[in-house]
């Protein structure tokens, strides 16, 4: 079973790659050895942990895995990033519980390598304490994460950058998985247009602008052919088939965002209270798991 989450995944093209990862990206793909997204989350998970061990106490080297789609001629990449997700996913699970709770679950000393590799992350420097072959430091694009992630619920935020007719749905017993896919320059488009939206209406420094507009931001750093894709991931065995086909989660925030635009905030209130209600159902069987 995966895990209970969903994904905002960017695939870029290999030319947006230097020159080394362009070798390497075309080698693996070469070799067949892109994992089916469908596999990708529960074989992550099961790669961290037998590499974390019993102890919890170190953050090794994980292998360098990608998804991979085709558009047109074109074949697309989306690398893990793994060693950067787990120590980020190690230091989100102890904001906000109490330290003594924190150190039970999570070591101090797995806690002081995540803080190391993310911060090297985060000024340039490669995640695994080396620069590359030639002396040369990871350039910005290097450091770009190319999956979000989130438990148990599909932030309502990430329906914005798709629409519904984009959906890619299979419930059968042997492949079950709900996805949009779109271009990068659609994704973008619809990013900008709903933090207009919202910034004019809601507020800029709403906390949900301000999330709308950290992912556009984050959509702007990548290579402009890029695809861009959303998945339930594992939120669909938490879903039954009925449910996951009158899902229609991107309609609904379409109509919240152009009721906000023609200035009808109670429609968009309403329209978006039940979506939040929608969600919050699902997100609950987390307390049943």
């Amino acid at each position: 079973m995966p895990p209970f989450a969903s994904y905002l995944r960017v695939y870029e093209p290999l030319i947006a790659f230097e020159r080394a990862r362009q070798q390497h990206w075309r080698r693996y793909l070469a070799a067949n050895r892109a994992v089916p997204q469908a596999l990708g989350p529960a074989r992550q998970r099961r790669t961290v942990l037998e590499a974390l061990g019993a102890g919890w106490t170190k953050l090794p080297e994980l292998p360098d895995e990608a998804y991979s789609v085709t558009d047109g001629e074109v074949t697309l990449v989306c690398p893990w990033d793994l060693r950067v997700q787990v120590a980020q996913g190690v230091l989100s699970a102890r904001r906000g519980v109490p330290a003594a709770l924190a150190d039970a679950f999570v070591p101090p000393a797995l806690t002081a390598v995540a803080e190391r590799v993310v911060a090297d992350w985060r000024t340039a420097a490669d995640p695994l304490g080396d620069l590359r072959a030639g002396g040369a430091a990871l350039t910005e694009h290097d450091q770009l994460l190319h999956e979000l992630v989130s438990g148990w619920v599909v932030p309502a935020r990430w329906f914005a950058f798709v629409e519904y007719d984009e959906r890619r749905a299979a419930l059968a017993p042997t492949e079950r998985h709900v996805r949009y896919r779109t271009s990068m320059a659609r994704a973008r488009r619809r990013a900008h247009r709903a933090l207009a939206v919202m910034r004019r209406t809601v507020g800029e420094h709403a906390p949900m602008t301000l999330a709308v507009e950290n992912d556009a931001r984050w959509l702007e750093k990548f290579h402009p052919r890029s695809v861009v894709e959303l998945d339930y991931g594992g939120l669909v065995y938490l879903m039954g088939d009925r449910e996951l086909l009158d899902d229609d989660s991107p309609r609904v925030v379409a109509d919240t965002l152009a009721a906000l635009a023609r200035g009808d905030t109670d429609v968009a209130g309403e329209l978006y209270s039940d979506l939040l209600e929608r969600w919050r159902k699902v997100q609950l069987r987390e307390r049943r798991n």
